[in-house]
């Protein structure tokens, strides 16, 4: 289970929260029960969807051309003098080269993993913890990274859906759900390369997005 860094569990009101006034609050969405292959439906049509290796191997094609030579750019390793050289080099001349890019304007649909927690009458719903995905490609490891990570999460299910998942809670189950956030790269940092703390050089690419929306799925 990946670890949960975001804890979505702020009262955001106080006393009872109708479904129609809880969807008015801030992180608050409807839990949408839909398959990954149909969520073109439910986001802007101009939406790049970005929740696979091959989908986001083909955008990290169109942006930035070819994967770094992660060997040449890793060396010796972090002892190496010249590691935060070279690292830095690969950065700035990677900025440069996007900079007249279409793909750097693209609207981007990327997921995050979330976990229900404890139905919360108060909030009419149930508060979402969240965690980053990482995604291995062909580039490397992917990440992205949201400009500031939405906070206040609560899903609001349907009655006969919501009861479901309050017997599956109260069971001790764990209930998952993806997080999908919908925005566009940040110019001035659209991309962040650097190495994996998990795996001896092993690249790691960090998109920088900007939300503009937030949509809970739950596969069927």
């Amino acid at each position: 289970m990946w670890a949960l860094w975001v804890i979505a569990a702020l009262v955001l009101t106080v006393g009872s929260v109708g479904e129609g006034q809880a969807e008015d609050a801030l992180g608050t969405r409807p839990l949408l029960t839909i398959a990954r292959n149909d969520l073109s439906t439910i986001l802007p049509p101009d939406s790049h969807i970005l929740i696979d290796p091959r989908s986001i191997e083909q955008f990290l094609d169109a942006l930035d051309g070819t994967p770094p030579d992660w060997g040449l750019v890793y060396g010796h390793g972090h002892h190496d003098p010249a590691h935060d050289e070279r690292l830095f080099t690969l950065n700035r001349e990677r900025d440069a080269k996007r900079a007249a890019r279409s793909a750097l304007t693209w609207r981007l649909a990327f997921a995050w993993a979330g976990e229900l927690s404890s139905y919360k009458p108060e909030l009419g719903g149930f508060p979402v913890a969240l965690g980053p995905k990482f995604i291995k490609t062909r580039w490397g490891m992917v990440r992205f990274k949201p400009e500031e990570a939405p906070s206040n999460l609560v899903a609001i299910a349907d009655a006969v859906q919501r009861d479901r998942l309050k017997q599956q809670l109260e069971a001790g189950k764990s209930v998952e759900i993806d997080v999908v956030m919908i925005g566009k790269l940040i110019p001035e940092e659209s991309i962040m390369y650097d190495f994996s703390h998990d795996e001896e050089g092993l690249g790691l690419i960090m998109p920088f997005v900007r939300i503009e929306r937030v949509v809970f799925v739950m596969a069927p």
